[in-house]
């Protein structure tokens, strides 16, 4: 069964734009040649929160990836061996994205009705007049 995942991860500051390029694209090929789906974002050079391994900076890539566990488990195996590879973070998306499907639908489903108007306290009910 094919999830989502989200594979956030955080390469060195000092490596060339190229080998960048190269790491990214071994990654995709690893799943890709799982028969899964991958979305990268680039987010570019950040300041990091507290230092990771002497660094105060790491180029932070997004992976988006439908596919099995095993996959992302092998993705996550490869990760942690990469030298340049800092920091990663893997996250289940697609239950969560589940969750506010339903919560959108359950609130688009919902009908807006109108107040209706209040009746005076000393008039009788239309229905009861017979």
């Amino acid at each position: 069964m094919a999830r989502v995942y989200e594979v956030m991860f955080i390469i060195r500051p000092d490596m060339p734009e190229d080998e960048v390029e190269k790491l990214i694209t071994h990654l995709e090929g690893s799943v890709t040649s799982s028969a899964g789906t991958v979305k990268v974002e680039r987010m570019g050079k950040r300041r990091l929160a507290y230092t990771v391994r002497k660094f105060q900076e790491g180029i932070y890539v997004l992976l988006t990836v439908e596919g099995s566990g095993q996959m992302v488990h092998e993705l996550e195996r490869r990760l942690r061996v990469t030298e340049p590879v800092i920091k990663f973070l893997t996250v289940r998306v697609d239950e969560e994205q589940k969750r506010l499907d339903k919560v959108k639908k359950i609130r688009d489903s919902r009908v807006k009705r109108k107040p209706q108007p209040a009746a005076e306290p000393g008039a009788e009910p239309a229905a009861a007049s017979v």
